[in-house]
């Protein structure tokens, strides 16, 4: 018989992110308790650790409670477990989700990106006021919490490296302006690789589960670090938050389940708490809301909920057989990119190093991303008890134009060709959207008419940011807000 436990809390912090990070961080410094739940694993890393499932050893770590693979290609097979990454299969999208204390820190390539003012506004033009804020010490915090870097000339010179050089090479004949991105990166980490004295993981591009050898400024090791350095936090791990309630007091109770590895419910909780910041992400969130309007769990919830939803622009491709020698490895994280300032829509292209095959292919990995329009909803399907997502490829169909005709100015510039791995059956790593700012909450991540509940992932942001990477704007957001959330909501609201 499983046991059930009813607590209370002052405030609670629903995954554990970019968002949930910042979040539960300046909670704590403003001397408030929190509790913060993560339905996944913590994964600690060291040098020459094996924490993390490899390319060539992929296993059930890289899924969430799934007996199959969730990576495109590979058929597999195997015994559930709390593993790093969640395919929610929507309706014309897959999205791509971290499972794991850190978020979707730990698995991205830590493109650390901030948008320019217009492209901001572009993405989000409710609001484009704040960006002024943002940049003079938001985005600068960010920036000085991830410790962000770009890669060393030194480093970028050596052998591993040669696909990110022939990507810099390339890139203005295909019309894009290059640039280095900034990265959350301890390049000491990267150089001892290359000295021989760490496993090979930075320099073989083998960090798309997480980086075995550390040296990763990811959000478990550095806002989450030191919001439990604080001693006001708690992180509660595979702990799966299943329904969101508000009680005739006006408290907000979350009906969470306490799971072991292999999803295996140890402990049904009830946790009644003052506050909640909702952090699980766009489709974390979003769900989460949905099932709590469509249930009458929360009553009054705003109709935006389960609206504007988007994929930030995400396309794969693999540039195959160019002229140029990409080498053997390929190093990364996803150093090097360009921009096409002339474009008509905003979009950024990346060389995002990845294992290369086993047959002595020439290939390599581009990704393109950009603004799009938020036209994907979410439903509530009570077969599933779970919000469903449709996205209709109108949303992005004029920006992947403009991104394929690029692609292929590139394989015109440094021959191959070039295939859109997403043509057939599109995903996304960057999903945003379904509870967006201005209709849903406020600018400072305040649901509408409910007091004492909030939303600082990427859920808020509706659709794309400025054709970037999310993860420095959901943060710098999450700064922002959070800022006027202490000095005008604690010992008022919660």
């Amino acid at each position: 018989m499983i046991s059930t436990t009813t607590q209370h809390e002052r405030a609670v912090v629903v995954g554990s992110g970019f968002g949930g990070g910042v979040t539960a961080l300046r909670l704590a410094q403003a001397g408030v308790p929190t509790l913060v739940l993560e339905r996944g694993l913590r994964w600690p890393t060291e040098p020459n650790a094996e924490t993390f499932p490899r390319f060539s050893t992929m296993d059930n770590r890289t899924a969430w409670l799934s007996d199959h693979s969730v990576i495109r290609g590979l058929d597999r097979s195997w015994a559930p477990f709390a593993g790093v990454l969640e395919a929610v299969e929507g309706n014309g999208m897959t999205a791509m989700c971290g499972a794991v204390l850190g978020g979707g820190s730990i698995m991205y390539h830590g493109m650390t990106l901030q948008p320019t003012k217009a492209n901001f506004a572009a993405s989000m033009p409710m609001a484009a006021g704040l960006y002024d804020e943002l940049d003079a010490w938001a985005y600068p915090t960010v920036a000085r919490m991830l410790g962000i870097s770009t890669i060393p000339d030194d480093i970028l010179a050596t052998d591993p490296y040669k696909s990110s050089r022939l990507f810099l090479d390339v890139a203005p004949e295909a019309g894009l302006s290059p640039f280095r991105v900034p990265l959350p990166v301890d390049w000491s980490f990267v150089q001892g690789e290359l000295d021989g004295r760490y496993a090979p993981t930075y320099t073989t591009s083998d960090i798309a589960f997480g980086v075995n050898n550390g040296g990763k400024h990811s959000i478990d090791v550095t806002y989450l670090a030191a919001a439990e350095a604080t001693g006001l936090v708690r992180v509660a791990t595979l702990h799966v938050v299943r329904d969101i309630a508000l009680d005739s007091k006006k408290r907000w109770v979350l009906s969470v389940d306490w799971i072991d590895s292999s999803g295996t419910v140890q402990e049904q909780k009830t946790i009644i708490a003052n506050a909640v910041f909702l952090n699980a992400g766009s489709p974390g969130t979003t769900r989460l809301l949905v099932k709590a309007r469509a249930k009458g769990l929360v009553p009054d919830l705003p109709d935006a909920i389960g609206t504007q939803w988007g994929n930030n622009g995400d396309r794969i491709y693999a540039w195959i057989g160019m002229n140029g020698d990409p080498g053997t490895v390929q190093g990364g994280p996803a150093c090097v990119g360009g921009r096409d300032p002339q474009s008509p829509i905003p979009f950024t292209v990346i060389h995002a190093g990845a294992p290369m095959p086993a047959n002595g292919t020439k290939a390599m990995t581009v990704v393109g991303f950009g603004v799009v329009d938020a036209v994907g909803t979410w439903a509530y399907d009570p077969t599933k008890d779970d919000a469903v997502l449709t996205w209709p490829a109108t949303g992005d169909a004029a920006l992947q134009s403009l991104i394929a005709n690029r692609m292929q100015a590139i394989a015109a510039a440094g021959g191959g060709r070039m295939i859109d791995t997403d043509a057939t059956a599109p995903q996304t790593w960057h999903a945003l959207g379904g509870v967006p700012m201005g209709d849903a909450v406020d600018l400072y991540g305040r649901v509408l008419g409910h007091n004492g509940l909030y939303v600082l992932d990427g859920a808020r942001i509706p659709g794309s940011t400025g054709a970037c990477n999310p993860s420095m704007t959901i943060a710098a957001l999450a700064e922002h807000s959070m800022a006027t959330i202490v000095r005008d909501d604690i010992g008022r609201v919660f």
